[in-house]
């Protein structure tokens, strides 16, 4: 795993959010209208809430849109779950001329839902994989 380093702005948006939900956070990325946070495994549940709670007070309180992706200690897994709710059949991550590659296997229904509205989506788990398993590119297939 890269070293991590959060702006200011990044580290009060996680105590925000841990002190809204009660889930920890191990990375946030504030990418324009957006703001993605990295979750610890195991505590999505309580960074949505019942009902979506929690990550909807969230997002009124900054006033942007909310990603979440359930942080992995494995790089295929921690992929998986940055596609989320996209459902994956398979990722492969194999290196190529000193680059880490991810090979996801997602159905042709879902491609449109996996890259997202101009990209955005396949954007976040480009930019979160790389942040947390060194992972150079994301190719769908």
């Amino acid at each position: 795993m890269s070293e991590i380093t959060l702006s200011t702005e990044g580290i009060r948006y996680i105590a925000l959010f841990e002190n809204m939900t009660g889930a920890t956070v191990k990375d946030c990325i504030i990418d324009d209208d957006r703001v993605i946070y990295v979750v610890k495994a195991g505590d999505m549940g309580a960074a949505i809430g019942r009902n979506g709670d929690h990550i909807n007070r969230v997002k009124k309180a900054v006033d942007k849109d909310i990603d979440l992706v359930e942080y992995a200690d494995s790089s295929e897994e921690f992929v998986k779950n940055a596609f989320s709710p996209v459902s994956v059949r398979s990722v492969n991550v194999t290196s190529k001329n000193n680059k880490r590659l991810a090979y996801v296997e997602v159905s042709n229904k879902d491609k449109g839902l996996a890259i997202g509205k101009n990209g955005k989506n396949i954007e976040k788990v480009k930019l979160v994989a790389k942040r947390h398993h060194d992972i150079d590119d994301v190719i769908l297939q």
